[in-house]
């Protein structure tokens, strides 16, 4: 009998779909003495899981977890002196706990399709009710973050099984956005 691939602890054994009238919930880092915590108000937006090097992931797993929120929904509620940028030139400035590590906001400050908004991984929150994992991105990115060629058609499989489809790259909502934005910057597409 072939191996099960696991993916992500949050998926493995598959999710329950989000609720609709969801209000939010914290998100907590992995410290166990003064943990960062993120408030997030209302429901997320295109949650997937991911194969980005970017992206936190936790020990073990193959691809993160991650969605959108509004900027102004995402608030540091406890420990911020904990919490440093991974890459100040990056798009999405990922805020990392300075102790454990764990990504806890990286809101995208940029001139960007994706400006006002914040990424975050639902999985650290207790609450139920987050928006359900909707698609897999950047799936062929794994091999880059170490993940043997070999593996790809398990992986790419083990997503459809779940209900996830996979892309090498956003899903097409998401790049029809940045394609709008492009082309609004450079003048191709007028309101």
């Amino acid at each position: 009998m072939p191996e099960a691939v696991l993916l992500h602890p949050a998926i493995d054994k598959g999710f329950q779909p989000g609720a609709d009238d969801f209000a939010g919930g914290t998100l907590v880092c992995h410290c166990l003495d003064r943990p960062v915590k993120v408030e997030v108000k209302g429901q997320i937006a295109h949650n997937h899981a991911c194969g980005c090097t970017q992206c936190w992931k936790p020990e073990g797993a193959i691809l993160s977890i991650v969605a959108v929120a509004p900027t102004d929904h995402v608030t540091v509620v406890a420990n911020a002196d904990k919490l440093a940028v991974v890459n100040p030139a990056a798009t999405i400035l990922c805020h990392a706990c300075t102790v454990c590590g764990v990504h806890m906001k990286g809101p995208v400050e940029k001139d960007h399709a994706f400006r006002g908004l914040t990424f975050l991984h639902p999985e650290l929150s207790r609450e139920e009710g987050w928006q359900a994992p909707q698609f897999g991105a950047f799936i062929s990115s794994v091999i880059e973050g170490g993940v043997k060629p070999d593996r790809m058609d398990g992986i790419r499989a083990r997503l459809r099984q779940l209900g996830l489809r996979p892309y090498d790259c956003l899903s097409p909502t998401l790049m029809d956005a940045l394609s709008i934005f492009a082309a609004r910057k450079s003048g191709v597409l007028k309101d």
